[in-house]
């Protein structure tokens, strides 16, 4: 059984597909048929479902089935989940027949992500990955590699960073890691993790830095807690801000969403 859903963050139509294969088996049982009722729960309705009953045999041959929802998340700062499943019936003459059900996780649906006019839906628990290129941001690549390296939150799915849209945060983040920033023509100070995370200096721990990063004051650490800064170009400062926001936006990545942060050549 291959068990999935897909959906667009750009649409507020989602599905859920079922294919069901049957591998071996004996006497009777080789004589059944399996349909499948598609239903949900949570903010949503059911567009089309279709699993109509089929023969199991031939063995090593898929049967599908697939369903469309639509969110009714839909009005201006609506945000609602759904939940899928799929309940397949086994029937073979006299027999009693027999039932199952497979459920994926909630999709989320928005219409209040930030910059952003109408409806998507995403996978809320899915860390994706806000990526900045090396070609592009030298400097704030390497300070984020180190600060990665140095065991600071945010590479992996197992420990993501979380955004914060709290205003309140965010500032403390920011005067905590770079208030005491030096002045340098052209260049800015850059902390890791983002200000806009729930794991910058607001939460505790204390600063780290690196050679290279202009603060010789900041011993370097290791750990998971605390922050990184760097001085680095502001241009590529400034050009952070604006892959953050986009990323967040193409995303629809909330308040207290999970995200990761990559580097690439």
């Amino acid at each position: 059984m291959i068990n999935y859903s897909y959906g667009n963050s750009g649409q507020g139509t989602f599905a859920h597909q079922i294919d069901v294969s049957a591998y071996g088996g004996w006497g009777d049982a080789l004589d059944a048929s399996i349909d499948g009722q598609a239903t949900m729960t949570g903010n949503c309705t059911r567009e089309s479902s279709s699993f109509p009953a089929k023969p199991l045999k031939p063995l090593n041959s898929w049967r599908l089935g697939e369903s469309f929802f639509n969110t009714t998340a839909t009005a201006a700062g609506a945000v609602g989940t759904c939940a899928t499943t799929w309940y397949l019936t086994f029937m073979n003459g006299v027999y009693t027949p027999a039932v199952t059900q497979y459920t994926v996780n909630e999709f989320r649906c928005d219409n209040n992500t930030d910059g952003r006019i109408g409806v998507g839906c995403v996978v809320p628990w899915y860390a994706s990955a806000l990526t900045y290129s090396k070609a592009r941001t030298p400097n704030l690549v390497r300070h984020v590699d180190l600060a990665q390296a140095s065991g600071l939150p945010g590479a992996t799915f197992a420990a993501p960073l979380t955004r914060t849209t709290d205003a309140r945060f965010i500032a403390l983040n920011r005067v905590r890691a770079c208030g005491s920033a030096p002045s340098i023509t052209d260049y800015s100070c850059d902390e890791y993790p983002i200000a806009t995370s729930h794991n910058g200096l607001s939460r505790g721990g204390t600063r780290r830095s690196f050679d290279g990063c202009s603060f010789p004051d900041v011993p370097s650490a290791t750990g998971p807690t605390g922050a990184s800064v760097c001085m680095i170009p502001a241009t590529e400062n400034s050009s952070q801000g604006g892959s953050n926001t986009q990323f967040f936006r193409a995303e629809r990545v909330l308040d207290k969403d999970p995200f990761r942060v990559l580097t690439t050549a």
